[in-house]
């Protein structure tokens, strides 16, 4: 017998909705959300499931691929278009979104997003983190002109030299002492003081 089912997915605990092809409820409940625990509550009560659905979402690329993994004939759902048809529920929960998942699956009145491979959200991942530490780099220099301008000591431009070489002989230089042509031996000294 056909069934269809519906994840509503949270950090904690997934809400379960399994549903027969006449859209009679099999079972209702919630398992954590480790692809493991769902899989196994899939594979115990609906082991003929068609499809199962679930929104896009933060969590939903790496429960995708977990579940299609353990041979789960899993489907991502476009989160606007599921949640244009999941507004139309008078009562807004998870249990009742789950449900809402699974008629919608089972009808095939539903868009399914394209979920991208894990490689491209590590490189993506990576990207975003580099883009945070050079926009970090950024500000703490933009403040440390800041402040040593206030102090009368105005550095200009950097142009290829390291931020801290540049404010080490700017520094030397207005307290009138000699700037040594070896920016590692200014930096050593002026670490040591």
């Amino acid at each position: 017998m056909e069934q269809y089912v519906g994840l509503d997915v949270s950090m904690e605990e997934t809400s379960v909705c399994i549903i027969d092809k006449n859209g009679a409820v099999i079972f209702e409940g919630e398992v954590p959300s480790q692809p493991e625990a769902i899989a196994e509550l899939l594979r115990q009560r609906a082991a003929d499931a068609v499809r199962v659905a679930f929104e896009a979402g933060a969590l939903s690329s790496w429960l995708w691929h977990d579940l299609k993994a353990l041979g789960i004939p899993v489907v991502c759902l476009d989160a606007r278009h599921a949640k244009a048809a999941l507004s139309m529920r008078l009562n807004k929960s998870d249990r009742n979104d789950a449900r809402g998942l699974a008629e919608l699956v089972r009808m095939g009145w539903y868009r399914e997003a394209r979920v991208k491979s894990m490689e491209s959200r590590y490189i993506r991942a990576l990207l975003i983190a580099r883009a945070k530490l050079v926009n970090l780099k950024r500000d703490i220099e933009n403040q440390m002109r800041g402040l040593l301008k206030s102090l009368g000591i105005v550095l200009g431009k950097v142009a290829g030299r390291p931020f801290l070489g540049k404010i080490v002989v700017v520094i030397a230089r207005q307290s009138g002492r000699e700037v040594r042509d070896n920016l590692d031996e200014n930096l050593v000294s002026w670490r040591r003081r």
